[in-house]
């Protein structure tokens, strides 16, 4: 089969699959599991003692599963115990028959999950009206499902299995409880690169924004200002290895080479390696990043500064404001929201950032970051790696959450 075709293939299968997943469930919600018809308490009992009976024998089948898993059948570990669904399914499947038990299980499973509801029936007749609101509250979630089931495999099932590795030895084999974290906090290797991580921080989100608030503010007065957006836009294009490389260059200690360091030998000062500078080479990698992600909050904010509505902006003139506080005290205040999405954002970003300082120092320096020091033991320590990985997750969540509920209040 030619790549072209198995391409074409693929994407068919999942368009299709998709399309006919959300149709049939429609179906059966509508058709099978909540009709828009008025029951009787007869038909609603029945319907209950089917649900009832669902629910009954789904826990007796992730109990089973449980049972299988503790008598060795399975490993006995606390990964596989928080995936029971999935572990349950495999190990009744092959002792029914192989894979085609597992497939059966499968879809007993589904079955038992998709009549469930009926258990949640109230003791009473039920009208055509109360049909309807339970079909349009289980139909979100019925379309949801495909992409929880996504997030759960690859998102959810790492992040338990990093925690539950991380608290073994290095090999693996000894559980050792906490003790990679007291370790990891006791090296003054990590204690340095959590330092310099708050210093990304710190500087690049706020660097980044103020001169993206800026560029959009100053080009939207000017009539090539769209040529400008383009050029200061243009790093966004460039991978961080790729950008890494140029900065390379202009910090480079031989002054045929380097910007600094010419600029320096046209005064006489000695050449200097500006990577190699205590503390301040730290500055000069943000300023890599800061770089490129300029043109991002530009673009972002110049959305946000064009749609604020003109008639603020006519008031302030009149009541007689200068171009300092129509721009600090009416256009700011209105586009916070924005500015704070934007902020967030870009410290998602350079709290996973790694490429820029592998490239440009490999972490020496003094300039380790939590990024490159997980990476000093992936492939030595994986106990250590995955501690350092579950922390950086720690510190990342409560800027995400916040993220999201900046996000959406701005969309309401």
């Amino acid at each position: 089969m030619s790549p072209l075709f198995q391409g074409m293939l693929t994407i068919l299968i999942g368009v299709g699959g998709c399309v006919g997943y959300f149709l049939l469930s429609n179906l059966f919600i509508d058709k099978i599991l909540f009709r828009p018809v008025a029951l009787d308490e007869a038909s609603v009992l029945k319907r209950r003692k089917i649900g009832l009976a669902a629910v009954v024998i789904l826990l007796v089948v992730l109990a089973t599963g449980v049972v299988f898993m503790l008598g060795d059948i399975l490993p006995q570990s606390f990964v596989n115990i928080l995936i029971t669904p999935v572990a349950s399914i495999v190990v009744l499947g092959q002792w029914l028959g192989g894979a085609w038990g597992v497939v059966l299980v499968a879809l007993l499973m589904a079955a038992l999950m998709i009549f469930s509801p009926w258990a949640w029936l109230p003791k009473r007749a039920v009208t055509l009206g109360e049909n309807i609101n339970r079909a349009n509250i289980i139909r979100p979630w019925l379309f949801l499902f495909p992409a929880l089931s996504a997030l759960s495999l690859y998102l959810l099932y790492p992040v338990v299995g990093s925690f539950y590795r991380s608290l073994f030895n290095r090999s693996g084999d000894d559980f050792i409880g906490f003790g990679n974290y007291s370790t990891m906090f006791a090296d003054t290797g990590f204690q340095t690169a959590l330092l310099n991580n708050f210093l990304w921080v710190l500087v690049v989100p706020a660097g980044a924004t103020f001169l993206g608030l800026l560029v959009a503010q100053l080009t939207d007065r000017l009539v090539w200002g769209n040529i400008a957006k383009s050029i200061i836009f243009m790093p966004m294009a460039i991978s961080f290895v790729g950008a890494s490389l140029i900065w390379k260059f202009v910090y480079a200690n031989n002054p045929d080479i380097g910007l600094i360091n010419a600029i320096r030998d046209s005064f006489g000062a000695a050449p200097l390696d500006p990577l190699q500078l205590p503390f301040w080479n730290n500055f000069f990698l943000m300023f890599i990043l800061v770089w490129i992600q300029t043109g991002f909050a530009m673009v972002i904010l110049s959305a946000a500064l064009r749609g604020i509505p003109e008639e603020t902006i006519e008031a302030a003139i009149i009541d007689g404001a200068n171009p300092f506080q129509i721009f600090f005290k009416i256009k700011v205040p209105q586009i916070m929201g924005t500015i704070v999405v934007v902020w967030t954002t870009i410290t998602i970003l350079v709290l996973k950032v790694f490429d820029i300082v592998y490239t440009m120092t490999g972490g020496n320096f003094g300039t380790e970051i939590l990024p490159s020091y997980m990476m000093s033991y992936m492939f030595r320590d994986d106990g250590r790696a995955t501690a350092v990985a579950f922390v950086i997750m720690i510190i990342v969540l409560p800027v995400m959450i916040w993220n999201i509920r900046q996000a959406r209040a701005e969309m309401k």
